[in-house]
């Protein structure tokens, strides 16, 4: 058995269980873990999967999220996909959809153990560039292009039970079809922020639409970005949602912008990306304290290597965090520390 010794029971926290599995108090006021515990072990991490390099991958790479530096293999993917969305548990992170062509295909990793993911299910329409956000429990993926005949921008929305294999299900539709909007959540809350809609020449549009996660049902006008875009990236807190850079045709924003999860309303300025470049992977990397947001390129195919982080309580510019283990772009994100997870 493994023993932790800790001073008061109050200084686990409160952001989420800190371990999986019963625990015992003994007299001495030692923490008892059950034997074979690997909560820990994924503790903090941060996973991108799939993308372009500048064909699909199925690499998965990973990074302590705490520890500033570059990311390192984590394994591969079933399948070379790019334009994929990602979500994840405290123990699993998600791949949703994407284009290998286009497909429907769910598939997933075990956080905490290094190596190849597999298959989980499909979702009930095969598109690329949805947007996925969790609750730890359920996940929700919304919206994405279709592109086999006829072609649609979707608005449906569909769930998985994150810790159980199967097929995606019916949860209810987006106010508005979209692509490649940026995701967020919290422990109740899954919110879609701006994206591109059908027409011509590919309008942005600067919609977020939210979710309550464990309830079925159409998704609820939240706000508005402050400035319209597709591809943002994302990171949340259990309170505060943000969203980094994306692209208005034809230039990319170094914008940030928060919200308040629990709180309707418009988002505003966060702070600016060290340059301006298209964030184009979907999920969130973060450990409800720190955002990691990775970077395309500044220029097609808008492949690159960049990784920056923001402190998400504070408003401020993004830093430097290191680089990427192989270069991508349009990639899925998932981590550890996703809400109802584990508090860094």
């Amino acid at each position: 058995m493994a023993i932790l010794k800790v001073d008061t029971i109050s200084g686990i926290g409160t952001e989420g269980p800190v371990f999986e599995g019963d625990i015992e108090f003994t007299s001495q006021n030692f923490l008892t873990l059950p034997k074979g515990d690997t909560t820990q072990r994924g503790r903090g991490r941060g996973l991108i999967m799939g993308g372009t390099s500048p064909d699909n991958i199925n690499t998965v790479q990973f990074v302590q999220i705490q520890s500033m530096g570059n990311f390192v293999d984590f394994g591969d993917l079933p399948t070379q996909v790019n334009m994929n969305s990602g979500s994840s548990s405290s123990t699993r992170g998600l791949s949703f959809g994407g284009k290998a062509t286009t497909t429907n295909v769910i598939e997933f990793v075990t956080i905490a153990t290094t190596g190849n993911g597999a298959d989980f299910g499909d979702l009930t329409l095969d598109r690329r560039y949805s947007t996925s956000a969790s609750n730890n429990t359920r996940s929700v993926t919304m919206g994405g292009y279709k592109s086999t005949s006829p072609a649609l921008y979707s608005n449906i929305i569909d769930f998985v039970t994150i810790a159980t294999t199967g097929d995606a299900s019916d949860f209810g539709d987006i106010t508005v079809a979209r692509v490649n909007g940026g995701a967020v959540n919290s422990p109740t809350r899954g919110v879609m922020c701006s994206g591109q809609i059908d027409g011509s020449p590919y309008p942005r549009v600067n919609t977020i639409d939210f979710v309550t996660i464990a309830s079925t049902g159409d998704a609820t006008d939240f706000g508005d970005v402050t400035q319209k875009r597709r591809g943002a990236a994302s990171a949340s807190s259990n309170t505060r949602g943000v969203i980094a850079g994306g692209i208005d045709q034809p230039a990319a924003q170094n914008v940030i912008d928060f919200i308040t999860i629990a709180s309707e309303g418009n988002a505003v300025d966060f702070g600016d990306s060290i340059g301006s470049f298209p964030y184009r992977p979907t999920g969130n990397l973060c450990n409800l304290t720190r955002g990691v947001l990775v970077a395309g390129g500044p220029a097609s195919p808008f492949v690159g290597n960049i990784v920056e982080f923001v402190t998400i309580a504070t408003t401020g510019n993004a830093q430097d965090f290191g680089d990427l283990f192989q270069t991508t772009n349009d990639t899925g994100g998932a981590c550890s520390d996703s809400h109802g997870g584990l508090a860094e």
